[in-house]
């Protein structure tokens, strides 16, 4: 493939909801440009973007890939996303690097949830974007209905650039409303151009009507003209069509269906002439290493360079491959390049372009192209590769915060450091995929967006590193502390022959303001407890914290005070006085009335006021309080505290109670005492495990 300048490349993302074609689409473009000499199927698993083993299996996307092509000698780079919401990360990250967005809606099932989030995150990087409805030819499709359904989801902005010719299995073809011209398609990509039928004439008029209208209120001129009466030509219309996508004032809807390649060429050439090339963006802002100041780059191959890191794969074979976009400046295969984000040269081998899972070497890619590298040894998503004489930063990618947790056992023993491993090779490739390993429970606890996420990642932990695991509910971090006073004795007092042991504390228990941490006082006067032992009966005392005597829970929020003792001049030793100062404590413990701690979360939902009163009841019903409600951009964020307890499912559940509109996020609070009928339960359930 050629090198084209700036100006002659289109950056765009398939964005919508699953099901609704991106992938046959993306097929289909790459097919009637030549790029691949077969048509592919999703349900067949031979689609050039759908190549992993786990989306061939579950026929659906799972990772964006690349798909370049090359139509009337000018470059489109095609991101084909996914559509599930568990994956909304891969999507999030190619929306930062295109510069324009194709938003397919299946004529069946119309607007669906996942196309009103994707619609909402392309909102919000100002990207143009036009609509594709798609499977015009299955049956139940009804363009007029899915056209009403965007216009009043998406507003007046949405306006017909084309209507279909013929319904469900009778669909062949559309009516251009630039042209005014039938185009009647055939399987091969191809249309033949006639006159538009006379029996869709009136209908015509209607959208027609209203896209001269959109495109007019996009330009002054054209609006004078209008307004005055006056016609305006195809060029005019074609020309306002363009600044009124590029200014996001109009989004057009064009028709297909992808499958049977209908409608993919007049698409890949409403793709040329109408949506913008980098050059349109002209500029991009950046940071100076350190943030101190932001700078404008012109979008040029001949300055500075600037390329974002956007996706890191864990390839098998080839190891690490980074996809970046070049901003500024023409990156060269053989070359050393500056890693600005990390402050560390790198050294870069082969360029190449990605067609899915194949390779197209390439010696330099120019500002506004997307290509991949692999096996550089520091860069990893969100990083800027830079010059070192100029190191700039690119604003990095919002990465929502994962929503699912779950503790990871091995089915068998001794694989916990190929676990560990395996999980850290997909941390690098998924920003959002955690692995924590929690102290307190003694487990390995791996987050991400969704059960089908998760899923995913256990299945290429098996495939990839032939480790197998099985995933639990974790167990909640409870406490233990106490509510009372108490003052205990401790002896320790051996003798087996030769040298005995001996040691003795008198303590004082009481718990502590706030509930947290631990303080050791010491009172000991004249010496009942030497000073070399002092530090041995804190030890002892940290030692027996570490495991409460209500169900094992570490203890938190406890002042102890050693005010008397007594030792042996032989016998004595810092162990035994260990020993008498933990068995105090626990005996103490017991006296002092304790009682168990449960984390408390921050809770904060953000749903359509539709759903209010489901999720305020549900957060009830999980032991909630309810702290207030804000409205947030058309919805209502309802804050609250939720003890973590009642919170490991809460992601499935929301997306139940919202079809999927809800959102939610949760961050740690304080800890709270647990009600006494949770205790019981939490204690029985304690002491089966340690049976």
């Amino acid at each position: 493939m050629k090198v084209y300048e700036s100006d002659k490349i289109r950056n765009v993302a398939i964005i919508s909801h699953g099901g609704a074609g991106k992938t046959s689409l993306t097929e289909a473009m790459l097919f009637t440009a030549k790029a691949i000499n077969r048509l592919g199927s999703v349900d067949a698993g031979t689609t050039v973007t759908d190549y992993d083993p786990d989306e061939t299996k579950r026929q659906i996307t799972i990772n964006t890939a690349l798909a370049p092509l090359e139509w009337n000698d000018h470059k489109i780079n095609i991101l084909d996303t996914p559509g599930f919401f568990d994956f909304i990360g891969d999507v999030r990250a190619a929306l930062s690097v295109v510069d324009a967005a194709i938003v397919p809606v299946c004529a069946v099932s119309g607007v669906e949830v996942g196309t009103e989030n994707v619609w909402g995150y392309a909102d919000q990087r100002k990207l143009p974007r036009l609509v594709f409805v798609n499977k015009l030819d299955r049956e139940n499709a009804d363009f007029e209905s899915v056209f009403e359904q965007l216009r009043k989801v998406f507003g007046m902005s949405i306006v017909a650039l084309q209507i279909p010719i013929g319904k469900e299995a009778g669909f062949r073809g559309v009516v251009d409303l630039l042209k005014m011209k039938a185009l009647i398609f055939n399987d091969k990509g191809e249309y033949q151009e006639e006159e538009m039928p006379g029996d869709l004439e009136d209908q015509v008029e209607g959208y027609r009507e209203k896209l001269v209208e959109a495109v007019a209120e996009s330009d002054d001129e054209l609006l004078m003209k209008y307004l005055e009466g006056e016609q305006l030509t195809e060029e005019e219309v074609q020309s306002g069509l363009r600044k009124g996508v590029l200014e996001g004032k109009v989004y057009p809807v064009l028709c297909g269906a992808a499958t049977r390649n209908y409608g993919t060429k007049p698409l890949l050439e409403t793709l040329i002439t109408t949506f913008p090339s980098p050059t349109d963006v002209s500029e991009v802002e950046v940071d100076t290493v350190g943030g101190e100041k932001k700078v404008k780059l012109k979008v040029d191959a001949q300055g500075p360079l600037a390329a974002f890191v956007f996706k890191t794969l864990a390839d098998p074979y080839v190891g690490r491959v980074n996809y970046f976009r070049v901003y500024s400046g023409t990156l060269k295969s053989d070359s050393q390049i500056y890693n600005a984000s990390k402050e560390k040269a790198e050294r870069v081998g082969q360029l190449f372009l990605m067609r899915g899972k194949n390779q197209i070497p390439v010696d330099e890619v120019v500002a506004g192209d997307i290509a991949a590298v692999a096996k550089l040894q520091v860069t990893s998503t969100g990083d800027t590769l830079a010059e070192k004489s100029n190191p700039v930063i690119s604003p990095g990618i919002e990465f929502p915060e994962p929503v699912i947790s779950f503790a990871v056992n091995a089915k068998a023993k001794g694989e916990e450091d190929k676990i560990a491993s395996g999980l850290n090779r997909f941390l690098d490739e998924d920003p959002t995929f955690r692995v924590e390993r929690n102290a307190e429970t003694r487990q390995t606890v791996i987050s991400g967006m969704g059960e089908l996420h998760l899923e995913i990642i256990v299945n290429r932990l098996a495939n990839k590193f032939g480790v197998e695991v099985e995933l639990t509910a974790p167990k909640v971090p409870y406490k233990e502390t106490i509510r009372g006073q108490t003052q205990v004795e401790g002896k320790h007092k051996k003798q087996s022959g030769g040298r005995g042991q001996y040691g003795h504390v008198f303590l004082k228990l009481e718990p502590l303001e706030g509930g947290e941490g631990f303080e050791f006082v010491d009172q000991i006067v004249g010496g009942a407890v030497p000073r070399q032992y002092i530090p041995a009966v804190e030890k002892g005392i940290l030692e027996a914290m570490n495991e409460g005597v209500l169900a094992g829970y570490p203890v938190v929020g406890v002042r102890v005070t050693l005010y008397d003792g007594s030792y042996h001049t032989v016998d004595s030793s810092e162990m035994a006085f260990k020993i008498a100062a933990a068995m105090a404590f626990r005996k103490g413990m017991e006296q002092a009335n304790p009682v168990l701690l449960e984390p408390i979360m921050n809770v904060e939902v953000t749903v359509s006021e539709a759903f209010m009163g489901d999720i305020m009841g549900d957060l009830n019903g999980r032991r909630g309080r309810i702290q207030g409600m804000e409205p947030s951009g058309g919805f209502q964020t309802i804050k609250a505290q939720v003890p973590l307890a009642e919170m490991f499912k809460y992601a499935i559940d929301l997306r139940s109670m919202t079809q999927g509109r809800g959102l939610f996020k949760m961050t740690f609070s304080h800890y709270e005492e647990v009600p006494p009928q949770d205790t019981e339960k939490i204690i029985s359930a304690a002491k089966a495990e340690k049976e």
